[in-house]
Parts: structure tokens; C-alpha cells; sequence
């Protein structure tokens, strides 16, 4: 019987991996919090990434990312937060950045650990290189987040569009985007 479950999870396992988009097949733990999701659990989504911090000019935007959110999740539109500071506008305390993001904002779309979104900062001084995913979004659109606030679209198959930090969560241009993936990735 051991062997038979040993058997069955190793080709469950291979088999959500073989279905899941390389481009998700990440573990990142969640913020605040000692879970780690595969970011495949949201395989069968459009994705909104977006790298935010809490002390910038552009965080007024988490407000429009939770009204889209909550507008199109019943579409098939997660956001996934990811909390950097990478140009030093972010609080160092994951707790704060969880505290301030919902009593602020009424953040609840799943936001993820403090870690590095660009390959060593603004100028690419630092030595640090950014979390697997954000390397994953940097190879495929070959556009790295220039600030805070940048936003990846990720449509169902994979499609991957680049929108950075001037470029609101409630303007025509990303809500279009969406649009179109929502329905086309039906």
C-alpha cells in the first residue's frame, strides 16, 4: 500500500507540474506567514503580478488593485502582491506591510514574502538578483521593474504583458488587457 501511494503522488505530483505554465511553477511563501503556495494553484487564472510597496508615491494604486480585483475575480482575474524593497520604499517588518495593506486598502488578494523583484536595483549596483518569479517575468518580456507598481499580465496560456508603474490598475489600457484575456482564455 506504501508503495502504491509513493506511486500515485509521484504521478499526481508530475502530472499538475506537466499541466502547470513554467512561468508559474514557483513556491513563494505568503506574507507574514510560514505557507508556501506554487504559484501553479492559480494555473487556471489570469494573473495580475505586481511588485508594491507601502511608503511610495504610486501606493495609492492598491486601492484601484483591490477594486479590480474584487471586479473581475468572479471573471478569473487574481492580483498577487509582491512586497519589495528593492528602491527602498517598503517597510522592513513583513507584519507592518500585512497590517498596513489591510487597514488601509482592505487588501485581501494574496500578497506574498518581502523579496527582490529586479537584479540589483534601479541601477543593477546591488548584488542581489530578484525572486524566481520575477526572473521568470524579466526573461520572457525582457522588461525588469523600473519602480514600484509594475504590473505583469499573465494570461492563461501564458502570454505575458508588461505595464509599468504610470500605467494605472483602473485605466482603459490595462483593463482592456484584461478584458481580452478574461474572455479570449475561456
Amino acid at each position: 500500500m506504501k508503495t502504491f501511494s509513493f506511486f500515485f503522488l509521484l504521478f499526481f505530483t508530475s502530472f499538475l507540474s506537466a499541466t502547470c505554465l513554467k512561468i508559474l511553477d514557483h513556491d513563494i511563501r505568503l506574507l507574514d506567514s510560514k505557507e508556501t503556495v506554487n504559484l501553479c494553484e492559480f494555473d487556471n487564472k489570469v494573473i495580475l503580478a505586481v511588485n508594491v510597496a507601502s511608503r511610495c508615491g504610486y501606493t495609492y494604486q492598491y486601492e484601484s488593485l483591490q477594486t479590480l480585483y474584487e471586479e473581475y475575480k468572479n471573471k478569473g482575474l487574481v492580483v498577487l502582491g509582491f512586497p519589495s524593497s528593492d528602491f527602498f520604499q517598503e517597510f522592513s517588518k513583513e507584519e507592518e506591510v500585512k497590517e498596513f495593506c489591510k487597514t488601509t486598502f482592505g487588501v485581501n488578494f494574496p500578497m506574498f514574502k518581502r523579496s527582490h523583484v529586479t537584479n540589483g536595483g534601479k541601477f543593477g549596483l546591488r548584488g542581489y538578483k530578484p525572486n524566481s518569479f520575477f526572473q521568470s517575468l524579466i526573461e520572457v518580456t525582457d522588461q525588469e521593474p523600473s519602480w514600484n507598481f509594475n504590473k505583469y499580465l499573465i494570461s492563461r496560456s501564458g502570454e505575458v504583458l508588461y505595464f509599468n508603474q504610470n500605467i494605472e490598475p483602473d485605466s482603459s489600457i490595462l483593463k482592456e488587457a484584461i478584458e481580452k484575456f478574461v474572455k479570449v482564455d475561456k
